[in-house]
């Protein structure tokens, strides 16, 4: 009971130490967020994005934590929300709409987002979001990057709210130097402050350091001192003629008036927010897994984050999600439980309460120089290694355009281009990949059936009327037709087609339509199409037996043919071969020794001496000869019916190793080394057998040396022969 006690105590203490360094991580760049998304509507609003800033911080602290249930994540307003947000309240603003417009519109984006968030996890789309493909998600993360460094750099400069990133580069004149000088300040503390010292997160050394040189340069201006009217600094944090609880609940009013042509036009950049948000989230959860050896649940997880965001936006805040550089603070500082990111919630309030006339001081530059660094150190510098190579040329081409389309249009778009264009080498892929992962013809191949010398000889002479085609990847509308030009010449020349489609991932419609095709060309030559393996589970979920049968491929009257296994088929169409051969066979009637191959042209006086030492016996189908590991030393000869030998592998499962029948021999390997058993011999139908011990055999020739002799001739020559037929297989599969 001590222990418990004293560990609950450690884990507490851990999980305030993890969130009160979380908090100094992501309260500066909450507040930096937030007076990039409100100083797009207009630069007198910076104070009110500060403020919503920590509220954000405050709320998605609280909520996410304790409803998404990750251990250690640390949530809080994040680049993506600031670079989506921003831009759109950019694009507003230019189309005319009035800040109080702009604001009311970025609360409803916000709230949708959340919404969506929840929705997602609550329709199981978590596990989904993390399949985004790595080109799409690099662009994304370059996007936002590059994104928030042009909408800092205006501001870094310290030109009026009107000019962005072109126009400030172009007009010189009006760059403030002061400003120039925080910024660079804090960015050069950003840079190196890890090389001093880990105790402290660079945004608070880089802060603090912006603050200082702020003051610094007041005694140099005296103007740069004054709170009212000052353009340098965040300002009140609660102004403009209104209280701020009064304008959040006039803004729900508000939204509550929306109509629904209003609503559907803030979808899409609500999806896109909610996407981000969310790949960011489970992004910093898989990093956090890794670390820990844990596991999150990422539907829960959006659940959490979704109605996080919901409330920040409720009173005021902005949206986040989890992030991957307060959370790595978190956990290095002691943070053991999902407690660590509430407190980091619970502490963004109390500096808030506590900290709000200095955050007032704060210089709009110094927050730019810290987003400057945040956002180039967002950018993927390693995708440019995919420039290397031409295999890796298309996979940059998607990264640069979806950087592009986040420059010059919005990352609304960016997301579309990156999703389209991903599907089209997701497809590219699919349609350059081949469907025929190998073709055999029958008399290259055979069935696992051990065979007489004469039916051999058939299959050898007649085999190359069967071809057997292994499929892979999808068969879709993008391959369809190299499925049908693989198949064509072969469904003119040969009589039985096996498609192996054990490695098949996706079938759809067209693809069944070429197979239906290929099923009516063989049936009018007196043909057959035969399907061996079929899976019945796709990764799609996808039952192939039961969509085949709803395309009318495989119902009770249709001519096609389907096998469990391609043994089984392959078996199959070896016995149609040899039949039409005519070949004459008694399956029922008991052989002698002289009708098996084996002894075939031995003396009769020798025959007789050889059946003397031998034991009759008799198995129903079912029935075991042997079994792995026992200990015997009989040679069998088969005088009627099937025997399978089935080798044991882990699982309780077992190899159909080969299947002898009428005339053929097996346990030959116990009977030449003295070795146990190493495999399973089953009766499959009624069976009959001569059996051979080597101790009564080894007495018979000490009377009859050429019984020994000639034995161990027979078995030679069979056992090279079967040798000699499998290193051909072997050498045709592998070719």
């Amino acid at each position: 009971m001590v222990d418990v006690t004293v560990s609950k105590s450690r884990n507490t203490l851990g999980d305030l130490w993890g969130g009160s360094a979380a908090m100094l991580v992501a309260l500066p760049s909450a507040i930096a967020f937030g007076v990039t998304i409100y100083s797009a509507i207009d630069s007198s609003w910076a104070s009110l994005g500060a403020l919503a800033g920590i509220l954000g911080a405050t709320a998605i602290g609280l909520i996410a934590p304790a409803l998404g249930g990750t251990s250690r994540l640390i949530s809080a307003p994040c680049a993506p929300a600031a670079a989506v947000l921003s831009a759109f309240a950019i694009d507003a603003v230019g189309q005319g709409t009035d800040g109080a417009t702009v604001l009311l519109l970025l609360s409803a984006v916000g709230l949708l987002a959340g919404l969506l968030q929840v929705a997602m996890g609550a329709v199981r789309l978590g596990t989904l979001i993390k399949f985004v493909p790595y080109p799409v998600v690099s662009g994304y993360l370059s996007g936002v990057g590059l994104v928030i460094i042009t909408s800092q750099l205006p501001r870094f400069l310290g030109v009026p709210a009107d000019l962005h990133f072109w126009a400030a580069l172009a007009t010189p004149a009006a760059w403030r130097w002061q400003g120039m000088v925080v910024g660079a300040l804090a960015i050069g503390v950003m840079l190196g402050a890890d090389k001093v010292t880990r105790a402290v997160p660079p945004p608070i050394l880089a802060l603090a350091a912006g603050v200082a040189g702020y003051f610094a340069l007041g005694l140099v201006d005296p103007s740069l001192l004054a709170l009212a009217g000052n353009a340098f600094v965040i300002g009140p944090l609660v102004g403009g003629g209104e209280g701020f609880l009064d304008g959040v609940i006039g803004r729900w009013s508000a939204i509550a008036d929306l109509g629904l042509p209003q609503i559907e036009a803030l979808v899409v950049p609500a999806l896109t927010l909610a996407i981000l948000l969310s790949i960011d989230t489970l992004k910093t959860c898989v990093v956090l897994d890794a670390l820990t050896r844990s596991r999150h649940n990422s539907n829960r997880e959006l659940i959490g984050q979704g109605l996080g965001n919901v409330a920040s936006v409720a009173i005021g805040g902005i949206p986040g999600a989890g992030t991957m550089g307060a959370t790595l603070v978190n956990l290095s500082s002691g943070g053991q439980t999902r407690f660590s990111g509430i407190a980091e919630g619970v502490l963004s309030l109390i500096a808030f309460l506590v900290l709000a006339p200095v955050i007032a001081w704060v210089p709009v530059a110094a927050l730019s120089g810290i987003l400057i660094v945040v956002g180039a150190r967002m950018i993927d510098w390693h995708s440019l290694h995919f420039l290397r190579s031409r295999d890796t040329m298309l996979d940059f081409a998607v990264i640069a355009t979806v950087v592009a389309c986040a420059l010059s249009i919005s990352l609304i778009v960016a997301s579309g281009a990156g999703v389209a264009l991903a599907i089209f080498l997701f497809m590219r892929e699919q349609v350059g990949g081949a469907v025929i992962r190998r073709k055999v013809y029958g008399d290259e191949v055979s069935s696992n059936r051990i065979r007489l010398r004469e039916e051999r000889d058939i299959l050898e002479r007649n085999g190359d009327q069967a071809v057997v085609f292994e499929l892979q990847g999808s068969l879709f509308f993008g391959t369809a037709q190299q499925l049908s030009v693989a198949l064509e010449p072969e469904l003119r020349t040969r009589k039985y087609v096996i498609l192996d489609m054990r490695r098949v991932q996706t079938v759809d419609a067209t693809a069944g339509h070429v197979l239906d095709q290929a099923k009516d060309i063989l049936t009018e030559r007196g043909g057959v199409l035969i399907f061996s393996r079929v899976p019945h589970r796709l990764p799609s979920g996808r039952d192939v037996s039961r969509y085949f049968d709803e395309l009318g491929l495989v119902k009770p009257k249709s001519p096609i043919k389907v096998f469990a296994g391609l043994n089984e088929a392959t078996e199959w169409v070896e016995e149609r071969i040899i039949e039409a051969a005519a070949l004459v066979r008694d399956e029922e009637t008991l052989l002698d020794l002289h009708d098996i191959e084996l002894f075939a042209g031995r003396k009769d006086e020798t025959l007789a001496a050889l059946e003397q030492c031998m034991d009759k016996r008799s198995f129903k189908a079912g029935e075991r000869v042997f079994a792995s590991g026992e200990v015997s030393d009989e040679l069998f000869l088969i005088r009627r019916g099937l025997v399978s030998i089935m080798l044991p592998i882990d699982g309780g499962k077992a190899l159909h190793v080969g299947t002898f029948g009428r005339g053929a021999f097996f346990g030959e390997m116990a009977f030449l080394d003295g070795e146990s058993r190493s495999a399973d011999a089953i009766a499959f139908t009624d069976t009959s057998l001569f059996a051979l011990s080597r101790k009564r055999f080894d007495g018979l020739v000490q009377e009859h040396k050429m019984v020994a002799l000639n034995l161990m001739e027979g078995l030679a020559s069979v056992l090279a022969a079967r040798l000699r037929h499998t290193n051909a297989e072997l050498r045709v599969l592998e070719s």
